[in-house]
Order: C-alpha cells, then structure tokens, then sequence
C-alpha cells in the first residue's frame, strides 16, 4: 500500500486562479466576465403561490446586496455573500418584473392533495406550474424560470414523508417530472421555503430542524451560482496546460425505466475543462451474470461514444485529441471493445477508461481528532486506487462534513494515463458542480450529471408524449 498526496487543484476565474470558488469569484469575477454573451441581466420567471413568490421575492432582493459570513472560528469555510448586482462579484444582476411573475391559489393544490392519491397529486401539480412557465416563456422570455414550491408540496420532495401511492404503481418524484415536463423550456430552479426563511424548515416532534440549513450567505452563494450557470453564464474553469491534450470527459450511469422493466443508460458528456458538454441517451443495458452490474454489449457501447463524438464535432468544429471515460460500474470486454473501436474510427489514439465507485468499505485513518486530507491517494494494487475527495481542507482549517468521508475507489481498466495523474483530473472534476460553492465535492461532474441525467430522463417519455431531450446540463440539476 503506498500513500500519497494531491495538491488542490485551482479553478480559473474573469482574471486570476483560485482554489475556492466564493473567493475566485469575490476577487476576479466569473470565468466569462469579460465576454459578450456572459448574462448581465438575468431575467426571472417566477410561478409559486402568492404567500411563496412574495417569499422568494423578498429573500432574492435582499440578496442583491452584501449579506455577512456566518460567525465562524473557520472563516473561509462561510465567506459573506458579496451581493448579486453589476458592480461586484458576478457582475450580474435579476430582472424581476410583476409580468414574469405567475401565482398559483394555494387552495388549488390543498383542493388536489385532498382528492387525489400521491402520484396524481405529484401529476396535477407538475401540471399546473409547467402551465405557468409555458405562459412565460411563450410572452416574455425569462431566462430561468424559478418555481418558489409551497409547503403543500414539500412533503413531495422528502423521502420519509411522501404520502403512500397506490399498489403496484411505481412512486412519482415531483422534482424529477417537472424538470423532465419543462425540458423545452428555459431550465428550472427550485426553491424550497426554507431557502428563503430558515425557519419554515420541518420540524421534528421534538420541534428540531429536520435537516442542516445552511447560514445565509451560503444559500445566496449557492441559488446565484446555479441561477447564473442557468443563465448560460460560466462561474469558473479547471485551467489547461497550452501543452495538454484536448480533452472530452464522458461520464456513464444507467437507470432503471419508470416500470422498472429496463436498464437504460444516460450520458453527460463533459465536453472539457470549461464543463461546457451536452447530454446523450444511451441505449439499454444488460445486467451481468458475473458481477450483477448493467453493462452495455459492444455495439452499443459504440454507439454512445460515436455520438458523444459527433455532438463534441458539432460543438467545437473539430473532434478532440483524448477521450476520458468514467463509468459506475466496471469495463466488460465488450464494452471496451466498443468503445475503443469508436475512439479508433475517429482517429482518437489516447484512451482512458476509468471505474469510479462512491461507496466502498475500504477507509484510512490518520493520527489525531481529524480525517485524511482532501487529496490523500492510496494505491490499493496497480489498477485500484483510494482518492479522497471529502476530507479534511487545510484552507478551511477543518473537516467541512458530519460523518467519516467515504473515499472513491477508482480502477484503472484500460488506462493510458499515470494514476496519480487520472486522481488529478477526478480530483478538479469534483470541484465543476454548479449547483454548490464549497469546492470540495465527493464524486466528479461526470458521473453526478450522468446520475441526474438518468432520474429525469426516465420520466421524458411517460404518458406516451414525444419529449425532446434537452442538450444543456443545466436543464438537469
């Protein structure tokens, strides 16, 4: 067993690098700043109750300015929110207009939760919303549409409370249909009461927080960051070497069909280090005798790369100089067969095909109150690696997390590249989540997209309707 240590990598920002995401942008703005298509004035289509887009109202103004770090002995951990308005950080601003504002009588969702079992209540208001953002867009063309949910469908959206479904009918997610029903719209966010008030957040019997929520500069950081991303704008980088190669990252996840009577295979293709990439869907899977996991047979696994290519082609004019698998369970044969015979009819010579598993027994324990550091590598054997994403941080002066980080196990099944060097690059892709500002991520964007791809994707064709995918992952998250 050999140990080893990777520096944290740093992310580019408008003028200058960093390795924290809130002060890179704090101190030289967002990667796009000085571009003409980087969104200056993001316009906001806001559909939610009265009482609730009243709400989300009042928390998103108080957010154009400066809102103060939590009180913390770890002051990089919970930096002030510097505000959301053109002369500072983001360089962007909200446009909030009472036409872009849609408000939906809360009796209408109590008269439906009344009547109808859990599914259909999920249908009936996934209905009701994408009515009001197609109003919306078809008028007066947001940018982002923003849905402030009621306490009426918040139980919707917690695992232990979602009311019971109907025997042998599988159970509705409401985030994941409204995003699949919204997909030909601009993307989606939503926006939990308790974003905007902590204390509307569930409360136990013993009248607790159901759930941590985090202090209010770090909500701002996080809602305005995804707003900005889905926006079309570009926060931050993972910087490039002139002397590297070109390179695509593909991540791979399946997913069950809706009726659970097929594996499927999504796809989030990270186009590079920018995170610029679209989403393709894969064809079915097969589950392997051998070791129980889905696999793709050679051709189809051929065929999900050469499209990848394609759409990389359509995009940049040219195709890259290395492509970088991630996938969540193991190679088979035929896999890596198929997908090097892609590579190869593209003339793409360099070829990494990487495992990544974000749930492993295996665990490292150094001496003192702390975890291993963020970065920490163990060689476990030539081809299997332990890469600690979560960890303890030096920049925060702590552990940032409740429990015992779990690291990633990564193998080596067909690999071109040193291993230290594959932990690198897993190490900066964790950092390339816009849905979050605190840089250390456990798993890498390709397969966290890949997964998100794969649970709303299984609700695009439900009802026997023609949904056109969605490209952008933002549509997604």
């Amino acid at each position: 067993m050999r140990i080893d240590f990777l520096p944290e990598p740093e992310l580019e920002f408008g003028s200058g690098r960093h390795i924290d995401i809130r002060f890179g942008i704090s101190d030289y703005g967002p990667h796009d700043l000085g571009e003409d298509l980087a969104p200056r004035a993001i316009r906001v289509g806001l559909v939610g109750t009265p009482e609730h887009v009243e709400l989300a109202r009042e928390f998103l103004e108080r957010c154009r300015t400066e809102i103060p770090g939590a009180v913390s002995r770890q002051p990089n951990l919970r930096p002030a929110f510097p505000g959301f308005r053109p002369d500072t950080a983001f360089h962007s601003t909200l446009v909030f207009d009472d036409r872009l504002t849609r408000t939906i009588p809360a009796r209408q969702f109590d008269d439906v939760r009344r009547d109808a079992n859990a599914n259909d209540f999920v249908r009936e208001s996934v209905a009701m919303v994408v009515r009001e953002f197609e109003y919306l867009d078809r008028n007066f063309a947001p940018s982002v549409l923003i849905f402030a949910v009621p306490e009426q469908l918040v139980d919707l959206m917690d695992p232990d409370r979602r009311p019971s479904v109907p025997q042998g009918e599988p159970r509705l997610d409401f985030h994941d249909l409204l995003k699949a029903r919204a997909m030909r719209l601009p993307p989606v966010q939503l926006m939990l009461p308790s974003t905007a008030d902590p204390r509307r957040a569930r409360k136990t019997k013993r009248g607790k927080t159901e759930r941590r929520i985090q202090d209010d500069a770090t909500r701002a950081w996080n809602l305005h960051t995804a707003l900005y991303y889905k926006a079309l704008g570009r926060p931050w980088r993972i910087p490039r070497d002139p002397n590297d190669f070109t390179t695509c990252y593909v991540g791979i996840s399946f997913f069950h069909a809706l009726d659970r009577s097929s594996v499927l295979t999504s796809m989030a293709q990270v186009f590079d280090e920018r995170g610029d990439g679209v989403i393709v869907q894969g064809g079915p899977a097969e589950i392997a005798k051998d070791d129980r996991t889905p696999h793709l047979s050679a051709d189809n696994a051929h065929a999900v790369l050469a499209e990848a290519l394609r759409q990389y082609r359509a995009t940049h004019g040219n195709l890259p100089a290395r492509v970088v698998i991630h996938k969540t369970s193991s190679f088979s044969a035929g896999e890596l067969e198929g997908f090097r015979a892609a590579a190869r009819g593209e003339r793409i010579d360099r070829f990494d095909a990487i495992s990544v598993a974000d749930e492993t027994t295996q665990r490292v324990f150094r001496y003192g109150a702390y975890p291993p550091l963020r970065g920490t590598i163990v060689a476990l054997s030539e081809r299997e690696y332990l890469l600690y994403t979560r960890g303890s941080v030096d920049f925060y002066a702590t552990y940032p997390g409740l429990y015992v980080p779990q690291p990633l196990l990564f193998r080596c099944e067909d690999v071109e590249q040193a291993p230290k060097q594959l932990g690198r690059q897993l190490l900066a892709l964790s950092k390339l989540n816009w849905n979050q500002t605190q840089f250390d991520g456990s798993v890498p964007i390709t397969i966290v997209a890949a997964r998100k791809v794969g649970s709303i994707l299984k609700y695009a064709g439900m009802g026997g309707d023609e949904v056109k995918i969605a490209a952008r992952y933002s549509h997604y998250m």
